[in-house]
């Protein structure tokens, strides 16, 4: 797997973007990079990448997200330091954005600067099992949203549809073929199928590109 200097997980609401983020942040440590994750998902989120900032910290990654997210701030405010992550070019860069064209205007304020260094990729977050992307034409629809909020195209497809705890082999099989479907409308390539880890042996084989996910837990 190829990995570019920024990585920009965007999807709809509870597609499971802050998941991936916290996961492949903690996946590029363990390769030996130095990694910072930026939570830009300011819109209501359910699960925050601050949700796991013990175990980000323990691991060395640093994190950067908005006292107020999850409050009842209406437009809360994006830390300064989040203009850092385009300075310092030494560091893996993940970002999390907010569900939906909503949330994804708070990246727009970076597109200019994210394009220009040109080295990042801008991952769509497939979840069949959500209600609003049950296929590949909702999933399409929802991407040109997004696209025209941060001004950004996406580069890349992942498939992360899943049941949480009650994900089934089955279910992540069945994924599958409606990924890639919407990789063929959109000509984006599918980076990779997340997986609950305790699946991916049952998995090996049968599906390309797995990558195992711990799932976060919710800190109320």
């Amino acid at each position: 797997m190829q990995y570019k200097r920024m990585t920009l997980f965007a999807g709809h609401y509870g597609s499971g973007k802050t998941n991936i983020a916290v996961n492949y942040a903690l996946h590029l440590k363990a390769l030996g990079e130095e990694v910072v994750i930026a939570d830009l998902d300011i819109v209501n989120p359910y699960f925050r990448t601050r949700d796991s900032l013990e175990e980000l910290t323990a691991a060395g990654i640093k994190l950067i997200s908005s006292e107020f997210a999850s409050s009842n701030v209406d437009l809360p405010a994006l830390p300064q330091e989040v203009y850092s992550l385009l300075d310092k070019r030494e560091e893996k860069a993940i970002m999390d954005i907010g569900g939906d064209d909503r949330g994804a205007y708070a990246l727009g304020r970076y597109s200019d600067a994210i394009i220009e260094e040109n080295d990042y990729e801008l991952l769509f977050v497939f979840n069949k099992f959500r209600p609003l992307t049950p296929d590949a034409e909702s999933a399409v629809e929802i991407m040109g949203e997004i696209e025209a909020a941060c001004k950004m195209k996406f580069t890349a497809i992942v498939n992360n549809s899943n049941l949480g705890e009650l994900t089934s082999e089955e279910d992540i099989l069945n994924s599958v073929a409606e990924a890639e479907r919407l990789s063929e409308l959109t000509g984006l390539p599918l980076k990779m199928t997340t997986v609950r880890a305790d699946l991916v042996n049952n998995l090996n084989g049968k599906v390309q590109n797995l990558f195992p996910l711990t799932l976060q837990k919710k800190i109320v």
